[in-house]
């Protein structure tokens, strides 16, 4: 039998913790996406672009691809999920799903924001990364980062929604962009950048979650964790339904309980 860690560890717990098996989940746009790492290593990952809702599939998903791995879920050690920001309903129905898994069976849990994700493969890039998702009405969720010598990415523009035409007034030097917004946006940030802009292969536009678990991965041997009884999404800006009945705003952000 596996261990079961509590999820708040002496600093010292990663002598005694590994082997690790990590279940990693992405609801924050259509493509919703899963993986298994286990020491480090993806031994599983699914990835689809459905316009299926995420409380349709998602548990579902959870139990085909621990099938096919030959997990149980009592055999995972942490749990992983964006945050965001992206979809408002798929972030909560993803947050939801993941932290209760995780709260209910006394797991390590990791909330990870949407954009660090989706820079994660650029760690040895040369230069920045802008990672972009479509925010709807005109805007994109944005944020800036550069590697760094330690071969991780460090953010050096926060998130933030923006139209495209003033993230670009904001870009000075060569970029690399990369998510969903960039086929939807590259033409408007190359009539203001021009050779400035330099899009990611198409492959590297789409999160997956294996760049989520392995985040996780590296909080979790730091003894850095999340409290999934607290953890909400990070919308960044407010939602429509706040917007058009913002007495009901402070509620609808009070602490969440579990459900």
């Amino acid at each position: 039998m596996r261990k079961r860690f509590p999820s708040a560890l002496p600093f010292y717990f990663n002598e005694w913790m590994m082997p690790m098996r990590i279940l990693a989940a992405d609801t924050s746009s259509m493509s919703g996406s899963l993986a298994l790492i286990e020491d480090g290593t993806i031994v599983a990952e699914w990835t689809l672009r459905s316009a299926q809702t995420h409380n349709r599939r998602l548990l579902g998903a959870i139990d085909q691809i621990l099938d096919q791995a030959a997990w149980s879920l009592d055999s995972v050690d942490g749990f992983a999920v964006t945050a965001g920001p992206g979809s408002f309903t798929g972030l909560r129905i993803g947050m939801t799903t993941i932290k209760t898994l995780a709260w209910t069976r006394g797991k390590l849990y990791a909330a990870v924001p949407s954009l660090d994700a989706l820079a994660f493969p650029f760690a040895c890039a040369a230069l920045p990364v802008c990672t972009i998702i479509d925010a709807r009405k005109q805007e994109v969720y944005c944020a800036l980062y550069r590697s760094d010598p330690r071969g991780t990415v460090r953010n050096i523009m926060p998130c933030t929604a923006l139209s495209p035409l003033e993230l670009a007034r904001r870009i000075t030097e060569p970029v690399i962009f990369c998510g969903d917004a960039w086929p939807l946006y590259k033409n408007q940030i190359k009539r203001k950048l021009g050779a400035l802009a330099i899009g990611a292969p198409a492959s590297l536009h789409m999160l997956r979650a294996g760049f989520v678990g392995e985040i996780a991965a590296k909080r979790f041997e730091k003894g850095q964790s999340d409290d999934p009884a607290t953890s909400i999404p990070y919308y960044v800006r407010p939602s429509e339904a706040e917007i058009r009945y913002p007495q009901f705003a402070e509620k609808s952000s009070a602490k969440p309980e579990i459900i």
